[in-house]
């Protein structure tokens, strides 16, 4: 199936590459978060519009109150605007993570197989030590579940004991 062929889904390229995911949902955000400076505009210019409009017999606070449902509707859009261009960033972030997940998932098994093995087969565990060039077993030290002394004052109490 190539790009040009009419039943090619749209999107599957931009969905198979990270690189290609992470620059859409970048276009996205930069469309919505103009679209978000424009709901500003709006919400202050319509506030200043309906408080600003007063009707025969009204009080002072009439306009106020009548203005407080059509304030809180653009409010709403705004914090949904705002929550849509976090969510397409984490997106681009959890995208990227599990590309990278995918690509070192062979080798943690590989490791874990290895471990596994090391577990069951005492003479594995050994020489594998000596393979990374760990210093925790077959260094030398009398008792290798503890390290050697850490301070002076630890040598002084070593000796006297």
């Amino acid at each position: 199936m190539n790009s040009n062929d009419p039943e090619h889904p749209p999107l599957r390229d931009v969905a198979q590459s990270p690189e290609a995911t992470a620059r859409y949902l970048a276009n996205v955000q930069r469309v919505l978060l103009d679209i978000g400076k424009n709901l500003e505009t709006l919400t202050v210019e319509t506030r200043v519009h309906c408080r600003g409009t007063h009707v025969a017999g009204d009080r002072w606070y009439h306009a106020r109150l009548r203005a407080l449902p059509v304030e809180k509707a653009l409010r709403d859009v705004l914090k949904h605007v705002t929550g849509l261009t976090q969510g397409l960033e984490k997106s681009a972030y959890r995208r990227n993570a599990f590309a990278d997940e995918v690509k070192n998932l062979p080798q943690k098994r590989k490791d874990k197989e290895l471990e596994k093995k090391r577990s069951k087969n005492p003479q594995l565990k050994a020489a594998g030590s000596t393979e990374r060039g760990s210093t925790e077993q077959g260094s030398g030290s009398p008792n290798p579940g503890y390290s050697g002394p850490t301070s002076i004052y630890d040598l002084r109490e070593e000796r006297s004991a």
